[in-house]
């Protein structure tokens, strides 16, 4: 009697600690929420043509701008960007999260079974191939070109998806599975290599365009495919949270909570793989949000639970890919940088300054706050 007495009281004075921190963490993510918000609309405002924002706000509730030139800009060129890059920075660092608490490796990225390389290497088939009429034509790109590199993508991302599941119904530990999706980035990568080394240099220069990623390659038409597969993904992905948890303390505490391993590291490679195929495929081989972002959102809400940190990553994740697709376009120029290099040159700093301040250490694998 006593004890239970004295557990009931360690719980009320925990849930009283655990109600501010709570309320603290639910006021960051609306925050976070708001500056989303405020970017998503920057995206629409500034490029090489700044559009003042009472004519964006006018043409998203569906009036016309004061220009006919300014309603083609956001409705066919910015708005579907902006979408798309929120999209598929939310995937990656969902993605990513997946990825390094399965792994418990905080190294762990989406790309981590060999997803990107698998799509690299149908677009190296396509765009590569010597001899082939279809790398001419890709070589200049266009939207014949565009459509036939997405398709290409997707079946190279969808093929190491297939042999990644595969092997996670078969293996029994994590840390094998993440051997064999290295070992199938390193035979995609040798493929693509060997590829590289027969082809004329305008396809290899067509090729290595690609691998830079853009936001703006998904159309209007393509759209509601991009958008629907994200959204699996990431119902795919919310399913898994429970299981995360519990993988924070290790597979077996996890299979002693009832957690079915194989069901769980299958589902948690589909959603992770669905979700960066889909991105891969129709942006390209976007690095560095999805290992970036879920340390970010560590560091920043000290905490493991995946019941706060999925969401965090979502936001945080869009706002990553809004903020670097605002800075490769340089307002006021003309001139677009390559997607990748911004990402990483952003991102890096502030992921090494939260590591030296120790917040992921504290609030990562085994913490769950």
């Amino acid at each position: 009697m006593l004890q239970r007495a004295s557990a009931a009281i360690t719980a009320s004075r925990h849930a009283r600690l655990e109600r501010p921190r709570g309320l603290t963490r639910a006021a960051i993510l609306a925050a976070l929420a708001a500056i989303l918000v405020g970017v998503f609309l920057l995206a629409l405002l500034l490029g090489s043509v700044t559009i003042p924002l009472h004519e964006v706000l006018m043409v998203l509730t569906g009036g016309e701008a004061s220009r006919d030139a300014w309603s083609n800009i956001i409705l066919k060129v910015r708005l579907p960007k902006a979408v798309t890059a929120a999209l598929a920075g939310a995937a990656l660092s969902a993605a990513g999260l997946l990825m390094q608490t399965l792994f418990r490796n905080p190294l762990a990225d989406p790309f981590a079974l060999g997803i990107s390389s698998g799509a690299s290497l149908g677009v190296a088939l396509i765009v590569l191939s010597a001899g082939s009429t279809s790398g001419a034509l890709l070589a200049g790109f266009g939207l014949v070109g565009d459509i036939a590199i997405t398709a290409a993508a997707s079946a190279g991302a969808a093929l190491v998806m297939l042999l990644a599941l595969g092997a996670a119904r078969r293996v029994s530990g994590s840390v094998t599975l993440l051997l064999l999706g290295l070992m199938f980035g390193y035979i995609s990568s040798a493929l693509v290599t060997l590829l590289m080394h027969t082809a004329l240099p305008e396809r290899i220069q067509a090729y290595t365009n690609w691998t830079f990623g853009s936001f703006a390659g998904v159309s209007l038409g393509q759209m509601p495919t991009f958008a629907v597969c994200i959204g699996i993904g990431l119902l795919l992905a919310a399913a898994t949270v429970k299981a995360l948890n519990a993988l924070l303390l290790g597979e077996n505490y996890a299979r002693s909570l009832g957690v079915n391993m194989r069901q769980a590291r299958t589902l948690i490679v589909l959603a992770s793989a669905i979700l960066a195929g889909t991105v891969t495929a129709f942006c390209g081989p976007v690095g560095f949000i999805g290992i970036a972002v879920p340390h970010i959102c560590r560091g920043v809400l000290r905490t493991a639970d995946h019941r706060v940190l999925l969401p965090a990553a979502l936001i945080c994740g869009a706002l990553a890919a809004l903020i670097a697709a605002l800075i490769a376009e340089m307002p006021g120029s003309r001139t677009v940088l390559p997607l990748n290099a911004i990402t990483a040159l952003i991102g890096a700093p502030v992921v090494i300054w939260i590591v030296l301040n120790g917040r992921t250490q504290r609030a990562s694998f085994g913490e769950s706050g």
